[in-house]
């Protein structure tokens, strides 16, 4: 099992023991650390011909350094380096760092269910999508994608979100945030230099986007979402269908208002439809992307639907992006693996993606449901959003408040995020900002689920007491109240 392993050494060969130039290169290669404690050697017959020295020196070395206990030899395992850089022995009676606090419970929104992925099917996608790919499949691919997942991508969007493209429209990336950064330099490349984005909307998005060298200005977002009034610059990047955080849905109103800024000042809007799949109280509202593809970005992602480390995505550009946007992929390699391709178009064409999807929005839904009237039984405090996605807004008194609860969380084993913690505010320094949790319910496992709704009702149960409706200042029933 270890003839075919590679080993690099550098020795004397030309000395006159060659045997002992071996030791010593060995020796050092172990006590520098490059060759690590349990690993496997070269077979002695493998690594005498790669040195070009006779196998008896090679069986001779290694049975000295195994005598000096550098080396470790067992029948049928080879050869393996030992550990020898351990602690000396009297460490064992220092003090020794408390054990490392178990897990927390995620609580963070935008994380799925990752004990739910759908391993079998996509296992089962792997072995078809390899047994059926063509070799030329596997060859240095379109950089906007293969053809067989950009066209099961255009058929998916235009059957369950309405979505106008056909399949040159599509281009594939290694998730949103790849895709984000790459349309945003191809804007600069464009001459964009400013764009709006949702206030309160995701940090890491506004740090993509500064990168690629645009300005960001704040879009206020309000009961009907983001505010047309404030739109600037000449993009704009929105959440219609299910606002991140608020929970809002964009109003016909200011979609209407919105598209006609974009015409009207050669703009774009780029629409993260970031978890568009799962609505609860209704049917999905309708992608915007539809009502003006001439000037919407329209954007996906498995993400929310399978997992973040899925790392797959799709934009669908309108004609005078495209040929930009694919310099910008070749410049960047931004390429994405053929075999993952494969695999989701064949997860698509066979139907087992809107399966996963239709299971999952049943999961999501039972637990929002259930969220919400847990958290009815110990505050008067509503959850704020519409019935979607994977993640609720639960509006606090006070920035004060909001860091108290993820503090405490943390003690108890719950991680949090809050609207203010997280930065999805513009300007988080501002404490006048409205406070919330963002709440994101599925990512939990299954046997935990029931302990963080716990944790977090007792939780909000006290400052549902002590702080929501302070007699006093909120600093002093802020510290009144810490357990």
């Amino acid at each position: 099992m270890t003839k075919s392993l590679d080993l690099h050494l550098e020795f004397d060969r030309s000395a006159g023991f060659p045997g002992r130039s071996l030791e010593s290169a060995l020796r050092e290669s172990i006590r520098t650390g490059r060759l690590r404690a349990g690993s496997r050697l070269p077979g002695s017959r493998s690594l005498a011909a790669d040195l070009g020295l006779a196998r008896g020196t090679v069986v001779q070395a290694y049975a000295q350094l195994v005598a000096e206990g550098w080396l470790l030899a067992a029948p049928g395992s080879g050869t393996r380096v030992a550990d020898v850089l351990h602690d000396p022995p009297d460490s064992r009676r220092r003090p020794q760092p408390s054990p490392p606090a178990g897990p927390l419970i995620e609580l963070r929104p935008g994380i799925p269910d990752l004990a739910s992925f759908p391993r079998t099917a996509w296992a089962d996608s792997v072995r078809r999508a390899l047994t059926t790919a063509s070799r030329g499949m596997l060859d240095y691919s379109e950089p906007t994608g293969l053809p067989a997942l950009r066209a099961a991508v255009a058929g998916y969007l235009a059957r369950t979100r309405g979505v106008l493209c056909d399949p040159d429209a599509v281009v594939i990336t290694a998730g949103f945030t790849q895709g984000l950064s790459l349309l945003a330099r191809t804007l600069h490349r464009r001459g964009v230099r400013a764009i709006a984005t949702e206030n309160p909307g995701l940090a890491h998005h506004r740090m993509v986007l500064r990168a690629a060298g645009l300005t960001v200005t704040p879009l206020t977002v309000g009961p009907g979402g983001a505010d047309p009034d404030d739109a600037a610059g000449q993009a704009a990047l929105l959440t219609p269908a299910h606002q991140h955080p608020t929970g809002v849905v964009l109003a016909p109103g200011h979609r209407y208002r919105l598209i006609a800024w974009a015409r009207k000042h050669d703009a774009f809007l780029i629409e993260d439809d970031y978890d568009g799949e799962f609505r609860y109280d209704q049917r999905p509202v309708g992608a915007m992307q539809a009502l003006a593809p001439e000037r919407i970005v329209y954007a996906g992602s498995t993400s929310k639907s399978l997992a973040p480390g899925v790392r797959l995505g799709w934009f669908v550009v309108p004609e005078p992006l495209r040929r930009e946007l694919t310099t910008t992929i070749v410049e960047a390699g931004a390429a994405v693996s053929a075999i993952d391709q494969l695999t989701m178009a064949d997860l698509l064409t066979h139907g087992d993606y809107d399966r996963h999807i239709r299971r999952m929005r049943l999961t999501y839904r039972r637990r929002r449901t259930e969220l919400a009237g847990r958290l009815a039984e110990v505050t008067t405090t509503a959850l704020e959003g519409i019935a979607a996605g994977v993640h609720a807004l639960l509006p606090l008194a006070s920035v004060a408040e909001e860091r108290w609860l993820i503090q405490a969380g943390r003690r108890e084993g719950l991680h949090l995020i809050g609207l203010h913690s997280n930065g999805y505010w513009h300007d988080p320094a501002d404490e006048r900002q409205s406070a919330a949790l963002v709440l994101g319910y599925a990512a939990p496992p299954a046997h935990a689920w029931q302990e963080a709704l716990s944790g977090l009702c007792q939780l909000v149960h006290q400052t549902g007491h002590q702080l929501v409706h302070p007699a006093g200042p909120v600093g002093d029933t802020f510290d009144s109240c810490r357990p």
